[in-house]
């Protein structure tokens, strides 16, 4: 095999941080990901840190770069925390996150409790029981309760509860998800709209 084969194939050093370099950085990550002004601190000032142990820049100085660009695209309207929680926690909902996960998953991205708290008022002003409504979903998903093959579902009452508590879900609301006589009557109670 020649030698520039074996270069090849070996991982590339990163390139010392700048701040135009950590400005291209934030403009591909908004472009790809939907994110919070904080998550996309983190992300810079982890391409900082790699370059602190690899280049011996100056950290410092660094943040000041990462702090200046978020605020830039925070004035320039291209992160918008408010838009990011309520879009990720009606997507979460969706798929069938309790209160609870899309809380803990909003704030462990940084949104504030504010943008939170107005994401959720959302969802709940959507549903008759947005709650209800989420644990429909992830039943189904799951296959749990009415969607379990009849022969198997009384043995299996106890750990589909259990499933339903791991996911965030109040006693309550699995108690009467796991309680319903047919998927049918489940979705006609939970999937109302308001």
């Amino acid at each position: 095999m020649p030698a520039d084969d074996n270069d090849r194939n070996k991982r590339r050093k990163p390139k010392p941080a700048t701040a135009a370099r950590l400005e291209k950085a934030a403009l591909a990550h908004i472009d790809r990901y939907a994110t919070s002004a904080a998550n996309l601190r983190n992300v810079l000032m982890r391409r900082v840190e790699r370059s602190v142990r690899l280049h011996n820049t100056d950290r410092d100085e660094a943040g000041e770069w990462v702090d200046a660009i978020v605020a830039k695209l925070l004035d320039r309207q291209l992160l918008d925390d408010t838009a990011y929680a309520q879009g990720r926690a009606r997507s979460l909902h969706r798929s069938g996150a309790s209160r609870r996960k899309i809380a803990g998953m909003l704030q462990q991205k940084g949104v504030g409790q504010n943008d939170v708290s107005a994401a959720l008022a959302n969802i709940a002003a959507e549903y008759a029981d947005a709650e209800m409504a989420a644990a429909c979903r992830y039943a189904r998903r799951r296959r749990l309760g009415p969607y379990r093959l009849p022969e198997v579902r009384e043995e299996r009452q106890q750990r589909d509860l259990a499933t339903l508590a791991r996911a965030g879900f109040g006693y309550d609301t699995a108690r009467r998800v796991i309680d319903a006589p047919s998927a049918e009557e489940l979705e006609d109670d939970a999937l109302t709209l308001s």
